[in-house]
């Protein structure tokens, strides 16, 4: 597997080492001591699995004070999947980076604690995986506005379709202060 740090610290994009023929292909989606050394989390405890269509936006979500780190893959379609550094006294508080995930690259993303996360499907439908190293808590998870300017998320759709949860997502200068362990 080959890890690259994204433009964000902590924020990684995992390229698995495919091993395909006729018949199909393999690949290794995570290892423990392998996600370790490459400065991954070695521990997740829930894995999380959504069916979307096109133009539909979830998130920015986060949850604190239980913060949870992100693994996300695509195993059908694509999304256009974004980090939001949202860590009180970061210096990339507010900044944002975002890449396209899909069945084909087979890459994943490593959002971190203290990140708010969302995607958009870009194609028919998509089916999203991922793993997370704390439970969900519902009572603490939280929602950032999509389209806060201060942000300013190049999203590649203007009329997704949101939940009423996403919709009343709160603004970057609005966020109470979170702090992450």
């Amino acid at each position: 597997m080959q890890v690259e740090q994204t433009k964000l610290d902590g924020v990684l994009l995992v390229t698995p080492q495919v091993f395909g023929d006729d018949r199909g292909f393999f690949m290794e989606t995570y290892n423990k001591s392998k996600a370790s050394e490459a400065g991954l989390p070695s521990e997740f405890v829930q894995d999380n699995h959504s069916k979307s269509s096109k133009g539909v936006l979830r998130g920015l979500h986060y949850q604190s004070p239980q913060w949870q780190g992100k693994l996300v893959r695509v195993i059908q379609g694509e999304i256009f999947d974004v980090a939001v550094d949202i860590r009180d006294g970061s210096p990339s508080f507010g900044e944002w980076v975002g890449v396209y995930l899909n069945d084909e690259n087979k890459q994943q993303l490593y959002v971190p604690p203290g990140f708010a996360h969302g995607f958009v499907v870009t194609s028919d439908t998509a089916e999203v995986v991922y793993k997370c190293t704390a439970l969900y808590a519902p009572e603490q998870e939280g929602s950032l506005l999509w389209n806060d300017a201060d942000i300013g998320i190049k999203w590649p759709t203007n009329e997704p379709l949101l939940s009423a949860k996403d919709e009343a997502g709160v603004a970057l200068k609005d966020l109470p202060a979170l702090g992450v362990d």
